[in-house]
């Protein structure tokens, strides 16, 4: 198991301290030029969609689907990741994940777009994803095939079974047991199999309350946080822009390390970029594309600018000594981190709270996450939701996943989860830069309309695209 761990550890730090760096940026950087920063431009437009209703009663809202893609990415990465962040790359490294998640707005915004497009239809809706627009739109079959395969192995692997790690690392200490990695693993794996084995329908039902319920509740948590350490809360913030471009520590490696482990938490949080919420954008019912591309966008924004930086305050403002938080192997103890840091001022209910939030959090992980697998194995088996011995097992091995992630060590759980995100986003942003330019006219189309006062209804011929299941 070393020797594994030791392998996928070298190949994460490769991925993000060369790769995944250059194109995240320059891919964002590119997005947000080419829609004049569609992110700040149309953000109020944003909030005012996912207030519009549905047309088919039956169908999954655009407000279902941001519930659906910000349930995945609202997670564990959100309380452990960013702790871990800031404890191994100071607190500069939520100035990388602000950039990331400003950056990455402009390209989940083209992802999403790209996905309602090129949607297809289903017996219970729509539904699509990079793997469908790859086919489509790239004639690249194959490609969309292995795509497929990568997210399913991320998130319903990799993801998932990070998701009941760090679940099951902060509630074991609540259970008096030399086994309760085994017994918080079989209540989480049941839980799970509640809500996977409904299927689409009802996950897009749970999260739609789950969501904004524990988000809000975090929100108004850090809030109070602040409220409590406002004398100090000015050089919170002060010391997050100057360390993220503290120079001279370039030589003791932290600059470096406040790039990396923003970057890699902030990808792993938000997601833009990587291929996973055009899933979710792709079943909604909306009348243009880009409704929902804007939707997905504003995602972005509530997980990294709201509940990221709800994570980063509570901790930073707390004031204790990141450094008695790194193991003697380098480790970041980020679960004892927080906990602490809310139990300065609430004692005991900080550590009860923060377990119940990192809860909520993984549990919406898990179900968001399978939505995403569940609408790719289509792709690779077409018939795959209709055959009910196949769903049954394929739900099964998800909900193994879940119980066998429990058991996981921290360094593998986390590597592991970072490799399959970057193979995705390798696979993903290069895409999307090839097909941009019909994002870029959807985006055109949808704003020249806007601002004649015509139906905000769209017509893929009117952008130059033929051979749509929808849009014709």
């Amino acid at each position: 198991m070393e020797f594994i761990s030791g392998i996928v550890s070298s190949i994460s730090g490769y991925m993000y301290s060369y790769i995944l760096i250059v194109l995240l940026i320059a891919a964002g950087l590119y997005f947000s030029f080419r829609t004049k920063f569609v992110q700040i431009r149309l953000f109020k437009e944003s909030i005012k969609v996912i207030t519009e209703r549905k047309k088919d009663k039956d169908s999954i809202s655009s407000f279902q689907a941001l519930m659906v893609s910000t349930a995945s990415r609202v997670g564990t990465g959100n309380i452990v990741g960013v702790t871990g962040a800031i404890l191994l790359g100071g607190p500069g490294a939520v100035f990388w994940m602000w950039l990331i998640a400003v950056l990455g707005g402009a390209s989940a915004f083209i992802e999403s777009t790209l996905a309602q497009i090129y949607k297809k239809r289903g017996a219970d809706g729509s539904y699509g994803g990079p793997a469908y627009y790859i086919k489509q739109a790239l004639k690249a079959p194959a490609l969309g095939g292995i795509f497929a395969v990568v997210l399913i192995m991320t998130y319903m692997g990799g993801f998932n079974a990070l998701a009941s790690f760090n679940l099951t690392d902060f509630v074991k200490t609540y259970v008096p047991s030399d086994n309760a990695t085994i017994y918080i693993g079989a209540v989480v794996a049941v839980l799970s199999a509640i809500v996977i084995f409904g299927g689409g329908k009802r996950i897009s039902k749970a999260t739609q309350v789950i969501v904004p319920i524990m988000a809000i509740a975090y929100i108004a948590m850090a809030l109070l946080m602040i409220f409590l350490n406002i004398g100090a809360f000015p050089s919170v913030i002060a010391s997050i822009f100057t360390e993220a471009f503290s120079f001279t520590s370039v030589a003791g490696g932290v600059f470096g390390a406040a790039i990396m482990n923003g970057i890699k938490r902030g990808l792993y949080s938000n997601e833009a970029g990587i291929g996973s919420a055009p899933n979710a954008a792709a079943s909604a019912d909306v009348s243009h594309p880009v409704k929902q591309g804007l939707v997905q966008m504003l995602s972005v924004f509530i997980d990294t600018l709201l509940i990221c930086s709800s994570t980063a305050f509570m901790v930073l403002c707390a004031g204790l000594d990141p450094s008695s938080y790194v193991d003697a192997a380098g480790n970041a103890m980020s679960g004892l981190y927080i906990q602490d840091s809310l139990g300065v001022h609430f004692g005991e209910f900080g550590g009860y709270f923060i377990t119940a939030a990192l809860a909520l959090f993984a549990y919406t992980t898990v179900v968001g996450n399978y939505f995403y697998a569940e609408m790719n194995i289509s792709y690779i088996y077409k018939n795959a939701l209709n055959n009910k011995i196949f769903m049954f097992c394929y739900r099964l091995l998800a909900v193994l996943i879940v119980f066998i992630g429990a058991q996981f060590n921290a360094g593998l759980a986390w590597d592991t989860a970072d490799v399959l995100m970057g193979c995705m986003a390798l696979i993903n942003v290069p895409v999307c830069i090839i097909l941009g330019n019909t994002a870029f006219r959807a985006l055109k189309d949808y704003t020249t309309k806007k601002k004649a006062g015509e139906p905000l209804e769209f017509k893929a011929a009117d952008i130059g695209v033929t051979g749509t299941d929808y849009w014709q």
